[in-house]
């Protein structure tokens, strides 16, 4: 048997600085050399070689021009809402000889957008500490605040190429409970993928995100299987509740779209991340094999078998290839 089948692909956390979920780069005290925004732009860095617009080498990330004066500059970035942090990423990669010496992470939580007052409370999550240049430095937090804006502080000035902010969505359940039916594995909602087999051409957290694909890259596929059996992703709820309509979309999968899905679930308040792969194999199904075709949205509700309350998935494919979007439509359960 190829080792292959062996592999376990675990998902990071939410990245709550994410465009998709509505993160934006709402102020920065200057980005000459590179916009603001393409800091939390979610495809990886890259280098473009002679690459120049009218103020310079073109960078892929927020760069600062290069301070004559007293102080340092900062940017400020709205997440893509409340949530608890568990950690950040700060990338330099591709900066150089422009990277900044230093950096420090603070955080607050309002209600708008207008946090650059002196009533703004800000709590300093990650010290002004050294960076290297083309590289990653991850940083783990221990808090239980919540909050919705970052500001990321470089001294004295410089470029950074990503910035990733891990966390979990919060959100007042028991009134969500009495709106009615929402997609319960939406990140937007805090849903989140867990662990997959493969994810050879598109992340399997892809699939929770909001909209429709804009292509095959932004979707989860496979690689083409040349042994027995099939692909599979497990996926964590926002929160517990009762399914009652289920949404695959294949857009823009066409000849690489599955034959068939299946969705299997289960209510689990134990155990680990790791321990889900072995107990998934026994949930029971909430929606049987069902056949799939390209490009296409298919809507089940008849043939969702009802489990009651469920907290976990794991949507099976048959046997390979590509999804772009999976919804789980149901009630929310809190008791």
């Amino acid at each position: 048997m190829s080792s292959h089948t062996n592999t376990l692909i675990f998902s990071e956390p939410t990245n709550l600085a994410d465009p998709r979920l509505g993160a934006e780069v709402i102020y920065a005290t200057d980005d000459f050399f590179a916009d603001k925004a393409r800091l939390i732009k979610p495809e990886p860095a890259v280098f473009i070689d002679g690459k120049f617009d009218d103020n310079g080498k073109w960078m892929d990330g927020w760069e600062t021009r290069r301070k004559r004066h007293e102080g340092y500059d900062y940017c400020i970035i709205k997440l893509g809402g409340k949530a608890t942090l568990h950690s950040f990423l700060v990338d330099t990669s591709h900066f150089t000889g422009n990277y900044p010496a230093a950096a420090s992470i603070d955080a607050c939580a309002s209600s708008t957008d207008d946090v650059l007052g002196d009533d703004i409370v800000w709590t300093e999550l990650v010290v002004s500490t050294p960076l290297e240049g083309n590289s990653q430095r991850k940083f783990e937090l221990d808090t239980d605040a919540t909050f919705t804006h970052i500001r990321l502080n470089i001294y004295p000035d410089g470029g950074i190429a990503r910035l990733r902010v891990y966390g979990q969505l919060q959100h007042d359940w028991d009134k969500l409970a009495a709106e009615g039916s929402i997609d319960l594995v939406s990140a937007l909602n805090g849903g989140r993928a867990v662990v997959t087999n493969d994810e050879h051409f598109g992340a399997a957290t892809n699939i929770i995100n909001p909209g429709r694909g804009v292509n095959m890259g932004d979707g989860w596929e496979t690689r083409r299987r040349r042994e027995p059996g099939n692909d599979w992703a497990i996926f964590e709820l926002a929160c517990a509740g009762e399914i009652e309509t289920i949404e695959v979309d294949t857009a823009h999968f066409k000849g690489n779209f599955p034959d068939q899905c299946s969705i299997q679930a289960a209510f689990v308040d134990y155990g680990t991340d790791e321990s889900l792969v072995p107990q998934s194999i026994f949930w029971r199904e909430l929606l049987p094999p069902q056949s799939l075709s390209m490009d296409a949205i298919a809507r089940f509700e008849k043939e969702i078998i009802a489990l009651g309350k469920i907290s976990h998935i794991r949507l099976n494919t048959f046997p390979d290839g590509g999804i772009s979007r999976l919804r789980m439509f149901g009630k929310v359960v809190t008791d």
